[in-house]
């Protein structure tokens, strides 16, 4: 296998990565009896250079769900009948999720509403109050 390349300055070692293979429920007729095209791609977190500490903590919050508890990161495809290609799938949905986590965490910066809007808002709740208390009277 060789190495994962997620930006210029980024790679993931070939050496970090393993690839197991088993049998397959998706498409691919009789030979999925027969045949193991599901690819499974293994990446332990816990022994990593290729990360800075901050990446590595956010990696592990969005693929939560896919880390054991002993700190392997599986990503599963059977997509394809074919296990190049399950394990190309597998390669660029890793390279998706380091490439969110590489990604800053933007903080909201907390802005009180203008004094227009709060105007608009007031007047607003004015007249649906009025539009309401309208119905309230009765014709004689």
């Amino acid at each position: 296998m060789e190495d994962l390349i997620v930006t210029h300055y980024l790679t993931i070692p070939a050496s970090e990565l393993q690839a197991v293979y088993s049998r397959s429920g998706g498409p691919g007729g009789q030979n999925v009896n027969k045949v193991n095209t599901k690819a499974t791609l293994i990446w332990d977190l816990n022994q990593t250079q290729a990360l800075y500490p901050t990446t590595l903590t956010r990696l592990q919050a969005l693929a939560a769900s896919r880390i054991t508890d002993e700190g392997l990161l599986k990503i599963h495809c059977q997509v394809h009948r074919e296990q190049p290609r399950n394990l190309q799938a597998c390669r660029d949905l890793l390279r998706g999720l380091v490439l969110e986590a590489l990604k800053p965490v933007v903080v909201r910066k907390e802005t009180k509403p203008s004094a227009g809007a709060r105007r608009r808002r007031l007047s607003d709740k004015k007249l649906t109050g009025e539009k309401k208390r309208g119905r309230n009277e009765r014709w004689e």
